[in-house]
This record gives structure tokens, C-alpha cells and sequence, in this order.
């Protein structure tokens, strides 16, 4: 093995696996939402779209279920 190893001529590689980890998708949610999340994520300094992942993530693991209260 050697002790030390010359990285700056290689070249990077796309991780194959990247494109199944996450599903594009249209979504329709309300200006205020998207505002709440993207003021959110600039206090955070990250993208709002991995803020939104994060929370539905959480709601997934969590088991959160939403109550559905029709008006009629």
C-alpha cells in the first residue's frame, strides 16, 4: 500500500445510484406554504425543497396521520 496516493488527476463519477433515491414530482401547494418553508430554509441555509423532504420524512417515520374532517 502506499503512503500517500495522487487524487487530483482523477476524475469524479456520478453516483449511478443517485437518480433512484429520489422521485421527481409536481406538486400543487398554497403560495403561503411555500413561503413558510423557503423563509425557513434560508434561516437554515438550505434548499426548501430538502426542508420540505425533511418534514414529510419525519411524518413518515412519525406514522402522522391527518384528521380529515369533511364540512358539509
Amino acid at each position: 500500500m502506499r503512503t500517500e496516493y495522487e487524487f487530483s488527476k482523477m476524475k469524479g463519477r456520478r453516483n449511478p445510484y443517485a437518480r433512484l433515491l429520489k422521485k421527481p414530482v409536481t406538486i400543487r401547494l398554497g403560495a403561503d406554504i411555500v413561503e413558510y418553508f423557503k423563509t425557513m430554509a434560508n434561516q437554515m441555509e438550505v434548499p426548501y425543497q430538502n426542508l420540505i423532504n425533511l418534514y414529510l420524512r419525519d411524518c413518515v417515520q412519525s406514522h402522522r396521520h391527518i384528521q380529515w374532517v369533511a364540512h358539509s
